[in-house]
């Protein structure tokens, strides 16, 4: 089978069969240190090929001249941003098997400077001289040269070459049990992603016009590829500019090296982490997608982000808050905001794929509610689609595209729209790690389902509905909502409740102080000197003592009366403790009162000395009031008529925004009726007395 006829799933298994030579010298999880550089590094000797021998000619002219004129001169040539100056090309290093390391090694550094860079990142070197000392590289490297790896661009396209790369990516992790997730999204996620981002823009057919695409956790670079593309075949005029980084070097590489190969700006493709070490600093995009990694820790740049946070506030990249340590995910969203052009320039759209947790992860008044609040008070949150499960390489939980920009068309200001496409995928033929299904994208008979994605979010039409397949059974259901920015956020308000206690100087309550921390320290010295430490603990035990003794006193003198009333007890408590000379201080009768005190519903309210009821730690509750509700009448209508003794702490209200996609699009299915269970049982009933007929021989087996 030709490679013209493969498609890029079998040539990447066919390359990865070479890994078949590596056995034992090399272990599974180390397959990919060999097999992806070499196939980055048989795509451009078959890229150069063609014009090799040209190349050397017009260098041996060029000597002498500088390394400018010489690189852009033999640019020209090769009609792609990179060059070699060997002599030595794949199947020539075949010639000298027993100097086929340091040939090899020799061929990589006659490349242009931005190639070796890529080379440098694999750390290919290690790998070359550790295949040598094993006796692998010569069959390795003549299996890469062989025919059946012909890597050409007339065999194999610059779209089918990325695919490619990612497919070799996807089973090295799948073997090495990694996150292949974090390299790349699968390319029909991102073919919707960048319908719903690009498919509103009314002057990518303008003539030459000049758009700029950044992904800031690039990976492989699918979906700058992608978005390239929809805007390439759009209007062939247009002069996309693709950016992007990712801290990954493995990844870095294969985007840099694929950017190189379609003669894109490679120089624009960043190292390093997006976080720490932004590679476009004061740069602005038209256009911004990401899939940054599902629930990642941020630990590691903690302290460069939170110092971000605190020093530069809304003039960096983080000012609305930080989410919880565990996932760094709404970081890249405030890292994109931080990058998208000013209304007044053009404005700009983002789309970013998130799990779950973004919706509604964090109480009023977290990072992630407080994030949420800036972005939606701000109009700039304009849709959320709903993707099916098992569409990802690495996990098989829900996702979600968010589309984020600061210019929305008229009708969508103050609105969010939701899409729930979850029902809009077609079984895998074959599973690809934990992807079962996928959106379809109208090609190899597959439903458009992307198109239709793409159909509702402009339609923008309130509760709109379409036949969907759920269990085998087709019907309709709302598929499209249409809400209000106000409609996701809510005043978080604390309802207290008055804390009531009764008061007994019992036998029973007195021997409570003994299993307060605070009683115990009353006898307790820190001093180093032993013999003042234990004078201050024999004072102590008499100090408790005392406290006790009064107590036992008040107990009779009350004959252990049951107070309802706080204030009437410390009034009783305190004439005794005046005649006794103990004289309780502060500290001693909070102890008091905290051991002889109980929980009582039908007791006196306790008060402060201002008056004010104090509140029952234990009974304070919470309720949630949508920012279309009144707080007061929310709180008359809902609170008051069940504990009509309560009250709102105004001072701990803190509004809160959370997007639960799941509840609007909640249907209800009714339970079967028993009439319909009663029957399937009795049709279980009558195929047991089959099965046991059959076994026993006897019709009568059932009775």
């Amino acid at each position: 089978m030709s490679l013209q006829t493969q498609t890029h799933s079998q040539t990447a298994n066919f390359i990865w069969s070479i890994c078949n030579l590596l056995r034992g010298p090399y272990k599974r999880n180390e397959y990919r240190k060999v097999i992806l550089p070499l196939t980055v590094l048989r795509r451009f000797d078959c890229i150069l090929e063609p014009t090799k021998n040209r190349v050397l000619e017009e260098f041996d002219k060029l000597k002498g001249k500088s390394e400018n004129i010489v690189s852009a001169q033999l640019r020209t040539i090769t009609g792609v941003p990179f060059y070699n100056l060997s002599r030595l090309t794949f199947k020539k290093l075949l010639d000298d098997p027993n100097q086929i390391a340091p040939n090899l090694n020799s061929y990589i550094n006659a490349f242009s400077p931005n190639v070796r860079q890529i080379f440098e990142k694999f750390d290919f070197g290690i790998q070359v001289n550790r295949m040598n000392e094993k006796n692998l590289l010569f069959n390795v490297i003549k299996r890469f040269a062989s025919d059946e790896v012909d890597l050409s661009p007339q065999k194999i396209d610059n779209m089918q070459m990325g695919y490619v790369f990612e497919e070799i990516i996807r089973i090295g992790a799948e073997q090495s049990n990694e996150e292949a997730g974090e390299h790349f999204t699968p390319r029909e996620v991102i073919k919707l992603m960048v319908n719903l981002l690009l498919s509103p823009e009314t002057d990518l057919r303008k003539s030459h016009v000049v758009k700029t695409i950044y992904d800031p956790a690039c990976g492989t670079g699918g979906m700058l590829s992608v978005a390239e593309k929809y805007i390439r075949d759009l209007n062939r005029d247009a002069q996309p500019h693709l950016f992007g980084q990712d801290w990954n070097d493995e990844a870095w590489a294969v985007c840099r090296a694929d950017m190189l190969i379609k003669g894109e700006e490679s120089d624009n493709i960043k190292p390093d982490c997006t976080f720490e070490k932004d590679g476009f600093p004061k740069a602005r995009f038209d256009y911004m997608l990401a899939n940054p990694p599902f629930g990642v820790e941020w630990k590691q740049q903690q302290r460069f982000i939170e110092n971000e946070f605190y020093t530069l506030g809304y003039d960096g990249r983080f000012g609305a808050g930080t989410p919880r340590i565990n996932d760094g995910s709404l970081l890249f969203l405030q890292h994109m905001i931080s990058k998208m052009r000013s209304p007044q320039e053009g404005g700009s759209r983002i789309g970013i794929v998130f799990n779950g947790s973004p919706l509604f992860t964090g109480d009023a008044g977290s990072g992630e509610s407080n994030i949420r609040e800036w972005i939606i008070e701000s109009d700039w949150l304009e849709a959320i689609v709903a993707l099916p499960d098992q569409l990802f390489y690495n996990t098989g939980i829900s996702t979600y595209i968010w589309i984020v920009t600061n210019r929305k068309e008229a009708r969508r200001v103050d609105k969010i729209q939701l899409i729930d496409a979850r029902g809009y995928f077609v079984k895998m033929r074959k599973s690809l790690g934990n992807k079962r299904n996928q959106i379809g994208d109208g090609e190899e008979n597959r439903p458009d389902q992307i198109g239709e994605i793409s159909r509702l979010y402009g339609n923008f039409t309130h509760n709109e509905t379409r036949a969907v397949a759920s269990d085998g059974i087709t019907k309709p259901v709302i598929v499209s909502k249409i809400f209000d920015n106000t409609d996701f956020g809510y005043n978080k308000i604390t309802v207290e409740r008055p804390l009531r206690l009764n008061f007994r100087a019992s036998a029973e309550r007195i021997a409570l102080l003994d299993d307060l921390r605070g009683f115990r320290k009353i006898a307790e010295s820190e001093k180093k000197n032993e013999t003042i430490r234990q004078q201050e603990i024999e004072a102590g035990r008499e100090r408790q003592a005392a406290i006790k003794t009064l107590l036992s006193d008040f107990g009779k003198a009350t004959n252990e009366q049951l107070f309802k009333e706080r204030i009437a007890f410390l009034k009783d408590l305190k004439a005794i403790d005046q005649k006794s000379g103990v004289r309780l201080g502060t500290p001693e009768l909070k102890l008091v009162l905290e051991a002889l005190g109980e929980k009582d519903e039908s007791a006196e309210i306790c008060r402060d000395l201002k008056g004010n009821p104090e509140p029952d730690a234990d009974l304070r509750d919470t309720e949630n009031v949508p920012l279309k509700e009144n707080i007061e009448e929310y709180f008359k209508r809902e609170v008051l008529p069940h504990v009509p003794d309560a009250w709102i702490d105004q001072s701990k209200t803190k509004v809160g925004y959370e997007i639960p996609l799941n509840r609007h699009f909640y249907r209800y299915e009714p339970p079967r009726s028993l009439e319909a269970i009663a029957a399937d049982v009795k049709v279980l009933e009558t195929e047991i007395v089959a099965m046991l007929a059959e076994i026993t021989g006897s019709a009568e087996a059932g009775e």
